[in-house]
């Protein structure tokens, strides 16, 4: 299947290309496209491809793929009904998008017999995750606990050259306009802590919230959020609570700390008869497996079960989405899924602003 890929930044150069070429049986990247055309050219150049842009609609338009992995930051409502509209089905980074608008207009896209839209939560395909979900009972109660240090920290590994310089003031300032007139729309002129609790569930803890919907039936609403400051300048830590779908409770507590040594993500489920514990490593390190620990009732003794498979959650994905194009393979999240973050992410804003929520979230 031919591939292109739009956005060419840390994810893209850490895990996507790279796992692309490793797929080269499933994958061939035919275009690839950056608003830096020094990046761009220099990744054509690495990975063998054959065209390069610096604009996605000229990419669009100009073809040579059969389906588009997009990696762009900011909200992706536009670029994936671009790619939609003319006939490309997208494996899209998350967010979806940053407003309820956006993922209306995408579902009004996706429509057809076969899905056309993947959101790239590639924890569902962790393999752990994937273990769990063959066993799982329903869930009492779920305990959610991210430390996440700079992303400096977590790409030292990585040896990535300087970002590029060469892309035009205008052109990103024209960008950073657009994503603040989406996030007036979804939530108002919105104070910073506001607008941070917002973002912080769209671009990290909605993974979380894909774990949820996976594992215990998805948060049916939100009854509790905070927002405080951490100890050093620019830590920020995030508590939301509330009801999960298929009956009790889950709390989530994410934590933006810049000095803590490394990534740690855990994902602890009660149920009646014992419970299971999930330990994420850093996503961007290729090969760190997650632990999974399941607790059962042993006829009244307590047994242990560990399981650990350093298969890519990110290759897994990958696979899924080509699973989708070729086969009609519904997504474990398409727009629907991508949505109803979205409304959650509105919810736990309205829950801490008040009777002074605004935009889409003071519509819920």
């Amino acid at each position: 299947m031919r591939i292109a890929v739009a956005g060419l930044g840390v994810i893209a150069q850490t895990v996507h290309l790279p796992l692309l070429e490793r797929l080269r049986d499933h994958f061939e990247i035919t275009a690839v496209c950056d608003l830096s055309a020094a990046l761009t050219t220099r990744v054509a150049a690495r990975y063998g491809v054959p065209a390069c842009h610096t604009d996605l609609e000229t990419m669009l338009e100009k073809g040579g793929f059969d389906a588009l992995v997009l990696l762009t930051s900011g909200s992706h409502g536009t670029a994936a009904a671009a790619a939609l509209r003319r006939g490309y089905p997208v494996l899209c980074e998350k967010p979806l998008a940053y407003t309820r608008a956006e993922a209306a207009e995408l579902a009004a896209l996706d429509t057809g017999p076969s899905p056309k839209l993947m959101v790239g939560y590639m924890k569902q395909y962790d393999p752990a995750v994937m273990r769990l979900t063959r066993s799982m009972p329903e869930a009492h109660a779920v305990q959610v606990t991210v430390l996440h240090p700079s992303d400096a920290s977590q790409l030292s590994f990585a040896n990535l050259p300087a970002p590029p310089d060469d892309v035009p003031a205008g052109v990103l300032s024209a960008l950073r306009a657009a994503d603040d007139d989406l996030l007036r729309t979804a939530i108002g002129d919105a104070p910073p802590a506001a607008r941070g609790l917002y973002t912080a569930i769209l671009n990290s803890i909605s993974h979380d919230l894909s774990l949820l919907r996976l594992l215990a039936c998805g948060a049916a609403d939100v009854d509790h959020a905070a927002v405080w400051s951490g100890p050093a300048p620019g830590d920020r830590s995030i508590e939301l609570t509330g009801p999960l779908r298929g009956g009790g409770r889950y709390a989530i507590h994410w934590h933006l700390l810049t000095g803590y040594p490394a990534y740690r993500e855990t994902v602890a489920i009660q149920h009646a008869t014992g419970s299971a514990e999930l330990v994420f490593p850093t996503p961007y390190l290729l090969g760190a497996a997650t632990r999974l620990t399941l607790v059962e009732n042993d006829g009244g003794a307590e047994r242990r079960t560990r399981y650990a498979d350093v298969t890519p959650s990110f290759q897994n994905e990958l696979l899924a989405f080509h699973a989708m194009v070729t086969d009609g393979v519904p997504p474990l999240t398409g727009v629907a899924g991508g949505a109803e973050d979205i409304v959650t992410a509105q919810l736990a804003v309205r829950r801490l602003r008040g009777d002074t929520a605004a935009g889409e979230a003071a519509e819920l």
